[in-house]
């Protein structure tokens, strides 16, 4: 089964390229419904923002596929006398890779390009060198002082985003900033995509679900999930390549990109759905690596899981490097199997199947 298709690297592209900062998720939930719309017969919406898009709304059984279309982001938090723009984080932005890097600065007005400056080497004292803290970032939009600043249409609250472009990096590295996690947006329709035209019925709801405001505490999952009252949710996050320089495996596990879907266990994961996709996998000789959480899985799952009196949910992660910068890499073969993992897995799920606990 072919998986993806040039119109699905478009879409991509656009959905990657467009800002997204959580708070501010419209433009991009456009983008993805406009997408997804043939392939599903409604759509639901709240007031925050998540969008669903529903096949089969009328079936009593309900099972979710999701994944969250924030970005990670920097508001204004004050502007100096002599024009230059300190921030803080909406989400966990990276301090440390901010000195240089364009921004794009959202107003009223339109874009407002800036820089995050720092300090020339020439003028830094060897072994004293100050690293980059929040404190200390800041950003030039070139003007004199505040009032030219606030001429320009910024003002304390704006927020602001990294201007990054999708890029595919040796014919299969996916590049790009936010692709934590708006390619779990993308995978979730993908699948969507692939039962429609391969003209799969299923017996039950399914609602594919891209929430809004995970990176600040998992806030869209937490509305969403009761609206819809699923009876099954299957989350796709990322997680990290624990292979690149600096991570202690010992630590973090051991994953990597170009090894497969990561299946989670965790106390929010339940183990006969876990058990259903690792099954799967085997089956379908789907790539797969497994991770260890402890205490919670930090993603989407756990809002999910402890919805509603108690969600059977679990959690397919797709392995990336440099998470919160950037340049996030993915590997487009672990992309396609993470599709094909979610999509062969509802195959399998049948509303008299019993995930009760103790059956």
């Amino acid at each position: 089964m072919q998986v993806l298709n040039d119109k699905s690297i478009q879409f991509l592209e656009e959905y990657l390229n467009n800002a997204a900062p959580t708070g501010y998720e419209s433009s991009g939930q456009k983008i993805w419904m406009d997408y997804l719309r043939p392939y599903v017969d409604t759509f639901i919406t709240d007031t925050y923002g998540t969008a669903v898009g529903v096949i089969n709304p009328e079936a009593p059984f309900k099972v979710v596929i999701e994944g969250h279309s924030d970005e990670i982001s920097w508001y204004v938090n004050y502007i100096s006398d002599d024009g230059l723009i300190y921030v803080i984080r909406n989400g966990g932005s990276d301090h440390q890779i901010a000195p240089s890097k364009w921004v794009n600065i959202h107003t009223k007005k339109g874009i407002v390009k800036g820089v995050f400056g720092w300090p020339a080497i020439h003028t830094r004292k060897s072994g004293k060198e100050e690293n980059p803290k929040l404190d200390n970032i800041f950003i030039d939009v070139g003007a004199k002082d505040k009032k030219g600043v606030e001429e320009l249409g910024v003002h304390v609250g704006c927020v602001i985003t990294y201007p990054d472009q999708f890029h595919i990096l040796n014919e299969n590295k996916f590049i790009c900033r936010a692709i934590d996690n708006r390619a779990g947006g993308f995978m979730i329709a993908e699948v969507a995509r692939l039962l429609k035209e391969n003209i799969k019925e299923l017996p039950f709801g399914l609602y594919i679900t891209n929430s809004v405001q995970e990176e600040v505490g998992l806030r869209g999952a937490e509305m969403i999930t009761q609206t819809i009252q699923p009876d099954l949710a299957i989350v796709t996050d990322v997680c990290h390549d624990t292979t690149t320089p600096m991570i202690n495996k010992k630590e973090q596990g051991y994953t990597k990109i170009g090894e497969g879907p990561v299946v989670s266990y965790a106390p929010a994961v339940h183990n006969k759905l876990r058990e259903r996709i690792l099954d799967t996998a085997e089956a379908k000789e789907i790539p797969f690596q497994r991770l260890a959480s402890s205490r919670f899985t930090g993603t989407d799952t756990d809002a999910f899981a402890y919805s509603n009196g108690g969600v059977a949910s679990a959690l397919i992660s797709l392995p990336l490097r440099y998470m919160h910068t950037t340049v996030e890499m993915v590997q487009k073969e672990d992309v396609e199997n993470v599709i094909r993992l979610i999509y062969e897995t509802l195959l399998t799920i049948k509303p008299e199947d019993s995930f009760s606990y103790f059956d």
